[in-house]
C-alpha cells in the first residue's frame, strides 16, 4: 500500500498534471492488501455519510487541500467468508476521505460499495483515495465473485502487476 501511494504521489509534480489512476481490480487490491500486516475486512453494503463532511479543493489554494479527511459512517452490508458474502456487518466506522494533492475522492452516501475495510485497535476504517483502490462502487456480480475466489485462495490473478 505504502508503494502505491508513493508511486501515485510522485505523479503530481505539477499542477498541470492530471491524476491518471490504473483500472480498478479487486484481484489486485486483495493481493496487494493480504500482504500487508494490517488486517482488512471485505464488506459489500451501503454507506452512509454526512456528504457535506467531504474535502473540497480550493483550486486557488491547492496545497491547502488535507490530505485526509476523517468522517464518521455507518457501513450496512455482509463481510466476505470463504462462503462469501455471508457474514452481517452493520457498524460504525471512519471514512477516510483521501486526497492527492489536489485530488480528493468523491463519494455518495447511501452507495452500494464492496469496501477493504482495515480493522486496527477495535475501530473500523474505510481509507478511499481518489483512484478508488480500497472501494468498489456498484459492484457487478464478477467482482463479488472474485473476491469470494480470492478468500478461499482460487483464482485470484489480478489483470495488472
Amino acid at each position: 500500500m505504502k508503494a502505491l501511494l508513493a508511486t501515485m504521489l510522485s505523479c503530481l509534480s505539477g499542477p498541470a498534471l492530471a491524476l491518471s489512476c490504473m483500472a480498478p481490480d479487486v484481484a489486485h487490491t486483495f493481493t496487494a492488501l493480504d500482504e500487508q500486516p494490517e488486517t482488512f475486512v471485505v464488506v459489500h453494503g451501503t454507506l452512509t455519510f454526512d456528504e457535506t463532511l467531504l474535502p473540497v479543493t480550493d483550486w486557488e489554494n491547492q496545497d491547502a487541500t488535507p490530505p485526509s479527511t476523517s468522517i464518521p459512517a455507518q457501513l450496512t452490508g455482509q463481510s466476505l467468508t470463504r462462503d462469501g458474502f455471508t457474514a452481517p456487518f452493520d457498524r460504525a466506522i471512519t471514512f477516510d476521505a483521501v486526497c492527492f494533492g489536489p485530488w480528493c475522492v468523491s463519494a455518495a452516501s447511501g452507495s452500494e460499495v464492496m469496501a477493504f475495510v482495515k480493522y486496527e485497535d477495535g475501530a473500523y476504517v474505510f481509507g478511499l483515495g481518489p483512484c478508488y483502490f480500497t472501494g468498489f462502487f456498484d459492484p457487478d456480480q464478477a467482482m463479488l465473485d472474485t473476491a469470494t475466489a480470492c478468500m478461499r485462495a482460487e483464482a485470484c490473478e489480478p489483470k495488472f502487476q
